[in-house]
């Protein structure tokens, strides 16, 4: 993986972290979003770990540079509670995790097994809180008028569409499980179907789906 902060001694300290890891190996650390951009290009690692705010190319900037070259990296974001404004946009340029900097760093850990593993995963507060601004018709930088159900949608069974919707709330697979009565299995086999019916590459993707369209509303 590769790490971008441009504060020195989070960057270095999140290194060390890392490197206690048998199954995490950091192949290079930068300060800049310019400099990771050209890092993921030479290396094309298999996750890259960006801060949000960082001089020269921001870590969204880096993001959609990256997911947009069409290397297989995929993209962990780390932010504070100060940035819910760049959810919105870091969804839409297809990372595979949005991660708060005060998060236990074995948390942080598992978003990171998580992306390598081709999954994605965003801090459930985030969502929750991306939900609400939605629903307030302000999320991030756009009204969020309803949108035509996206193609797929129809085909889905009312237990897939049950699954999509807390997933879209931000809930776990454990927690799904809870909230619908069925089996952890059960709902990693209804999330994958989704994702297929629907064409989404993650479940990230599926969130950003259930509040563009508004479909908690329903």
């Amino acid at each position: 993986m590769l790490l971008a902060d441009d504060h020195d001694l989070f960057r270095s300290g999140l290194r060390a972290a890392l490197e206690t890891q048998p199954d995490l190996t950091c192949v290079a650390d930068v300060r800049d979003g310019r400099a990771a951009v050209e890092a993921v290009a030479g290396l094309q690692p298999d996750v890259a770990v960006l801060d949000v705010r960082m001089p020269v190319l921001d870590g969204l900037e880096a993001a959609e540079t990256i997911v947009g070259s069409g290397v297989a990296t995929r993209v962990v974001l780390l932010t504070t509670y100060d940035d819910d404004g760049y959810v919105l946009r870091g969804l839409r340029a297809g990372i595979s995790g949005f991660c708060l900097k005060g998060m236990p760093t074995e948390e942080l850990f598992g978003a990171i097994r998580v992306a390598a593993r081709g999954d994605a995963l965003i801090d459930p507060s985030v969502t929750r809180r991306l939900a609400q601004r939605f629903a307030a018709g302000v999320a991030a930088d756009r009204p969020s008028p309803r949108r035509p159900p996206p193609p797929g949608l129809e085909a889905l069974t009312a237990r897939e569409r049950e699954v999509l919707l807390q997933v879209g709330r931000g809930l776990s697979n454990a927690e799904v499980a809870r909230a619908c009565f069925i089996g952890e299995q059960t709902v990693k086999t209804h999330v994958s179907r989704v994702l297929t019916k629907l064409g989404l590459r993650d479940r990230v993707q599926a969130v950003v789906l259930v509040h563009e369209h508004l479909l908690l509303e329903d």
